[in-house]
Parts: structure tokens; C-alpha cells; sequence
């Protein structure tokens, strides 16, 4: 398989018990469609504190699919500033870094969800005492 960012032959790598393919030249990761859902569950998490829309402001990549040679589309990963390229037949590309980048945001994400709902069980203290003074 060829680099889609600049044509180097990709080797393979195990990132994180996950194989993938890797470009020695760019640092350039390819993963297969179900393989950023895997990458996603390295970080201590739930199914459920990761379901979410993956894929925000699409538009057309400059790169092509080293599967079927289509155009790659583009788009912010979960909202967030970090840039994805995706064929949504084939897979995922990820230049060098935005790997440690995804597994930032999960757990941000993570750590979101459990202040949201510490947040929400204390509202729901507060209220029940309120209900006990009444």
C-alpha cells in the first residue's frame, strides 16, 4: 500500500495491539474502518462515553485512498481542531501525531462525561434536601 501523502511504500506497525500501516517517511498512520473505533477504546473508557459523531465539517481531501484510489474527505474529528482524512469504504488516515491527538480527546471526553454527571448527581442532592426541609 502507497503513502496517500506522498507514495512511499507503507510498511506495518502495532500501535497499541492495533496493526497498522505506517509510512516511514511522513510518520502517516492508515487504519482500516474498524480499526479508529479500537484506537478509541485504548483510552479507559465506555462504548457509550464514546459514542458520539465522529465526523463534523466535511469537505473533499487534497489525498486520495490508498485502497481504491477515490477522493478522501476531510473533517474535524469530534469537533474538535484536529483533522482527519477518511474513505468511508476503506478507513482512516492519520498524519503524524493525530493518533496521541484522538486518544486526547477521548479522554477529555471521558473526564467531560464524569464531571457532567458528579455535576448533576449533586443538583439532584441539593433538590431531594430541598423536598426533606419542605
Amino acid at each position: 500500500m502507497k503513502c496517500p501523502r506522498d507514495g512511499t511504500d507503507m510498511g506495518t506497525e502495532n500501535l497499541r495491539g492495533i496493526e497498522v500501516e505506517l509510512c516511514q517517511k511522513c510518520g502517516g498512520r492508515w487504519l482500516d474502518l474498524d480499526e479508529l473505533g479500537k484506537l478509541e477504546a485504548t483510552v479507559t473508557s465506555t462504548e457509550d462515553e464514546r459514542r458520539a459523531t465522529i465526523i463534523y465539517g466535511d469537505h473533499a481531501s487534497e489525498l486520495k485512498c490508498p485502497v481504491c484510489e477515490k477522493q478522501m474527505v476531510t473533517f474535524d474529528y469530534r469537533a474538535h481542531a484536529v483533522e482527519l482524512d477518511t474513505c468511508p469504504d476503506h478507513g482512516w488516515w492519520l498524519d503524524n501525531g493525530e493518533e496521541g491527538r484522538v486518544r486526547d480527546i477521548i479522554a477529555e471526553r471521558v473526564r467531560d462525561l464524569d464531571r457532567s454527571a458528579g455535576a448533576e448527581a449533586g443538583w439532584h442532592s441539593f433538590l431531594g434536601a430541598l423536598n426533606k426541609k419542605k
